[in-house]
């Protein structure tokens, strides 16, 4: 419950859990209680129509402490990364950064992804990184669908884009994989 503090205009907000925001910051490298709630970062999402909480709504949540909600939501998942929140942000709040950390939490906290596709996805991509220093999209895509064991949905966008040459069927690799191994293994995410 808001409460006001006497003599003032102020409201405080009660937080769930006072470390959890700091926690959040300190693993995305990012201040982002310099949010002033905009909502830019909303407006500028493509995926907010799928999302159960808009950007700007996890920020806040993060902020007041709410860890379960916000680790339990699929917006963590939906984010796709792609900097238009960042971009658009006056105060340059990371945003995907907020959210790589928090999917970090989730998946340490044991916590059901609300989005598991997205997690296969997610995990096929990283794989790829790590095997060849960039994705090979065929490998990716491979991967996912065993995974999933979801073989047929949007196999016509599959051979589209084989035979628009957008499909390698050899993998081609940076020249020095190793050192992107050796960011896998600092950071405990190799195979």
């Amino acid at each position: 419950m808001p409460t006001a503090e006497k003599g003032s205009d102020l409201i405080f907000l009660p937080r769930e859990n006072k470390g959890f925001a700091r926690e959040v910051a300190r693993r995305s490298g990012n201040p982002f209680s310099v949010c002033y709630t905009c909502l830019t970062c909303t407006c500028a999402c493509p995926f907010v129509h799928a999302m159960d909480h808009p950007p700007v709504s996890i920020l806040r949540m993060t902020l007041l402490g709410r860890e379960a909600e916000v680790l339990n939501s699929n917006t963590i998942w939906l984010c796709v990364g792609c900097n238009s929140c960042a971009e658009a942000c006056p105060q340059g709040v990371d945003t995907p950064a907020v959210m790589d950390a928090l999917r970090q939490m989730a998946l340490e906290r044991g916590i059901a992804v609300p989005e598991p596709q997205v997690l296969a996805f997610h995990r096929e991509v990283l794989s790829s990184i790590e095997s060849y220093g960039r994705t090979h999209k065929l490998a990716v895509m491979a991967g996912y669908k065993i995974k999933t064991r979801d073989f047929f949905t949007d196999a016509d966008v599959g051979l589209k884009m084989f035979l628009k040459g957008k499909l390698d069927l050899l993998p081609s690799k940076v020249e020095d994989v190793e050192s992107i191994r050796r960011i896998f293994r600092k950071h405990g995410m190799d195979k």
